[in-house]
């Protein structure tokens, strides 16, 4: 993220600074309204947050444009949101599914971390 503008941080501040004044709309249909909006960003900035830094342990440009066509020597971990809240999981190195702290190999696949 270029530091030419505002950060994602600053972004998530502001969000929950909007959050402490919707609070205070009377309407509460309205009310409720603005803090699910509020409440989704904030959420999908974080999953942004933690995929970006994910991909970055990863050793993949988080924001390289990617042809899906090409075929890549290693696949980029699994994207789902699920998977992206998790902070300090790691992923297999060969299918890419979560790996277990508890356990030396991949569930998914039987390879050895």
């Amino acid at each position: 993220m270029s530091e030419e503008g505002p950060t994602l941080d600053s972004f998530l501040r502001h969000l929950q600074t909007e959050v402490e004044a919707a609070r205070e709309i009377s309407d509460r249909i309205e009310r409720d309204e603005r803090l699910l909006q509020l409440e989704s960003s904030i959420q999908e900035a974080i999953i942004f947050a933690n995929r970006y830094n994910e991909l970055q342990n990863q050793g993949v440009d988080p924001l390289l444009l990617v042809d899906p066509k090409v075929q890549q020597e290693r696949p980029a971990p699994p994207a789902t949101k699920g998977q992206s809240i998790l902070l300090g999981s790691s992923t297999c190195t060969k299918c890419g599914a979560l790996l277990e702290a508890d356990l030396d190999f991949c569930p998914a696949c039987g390879a050895k971390k």
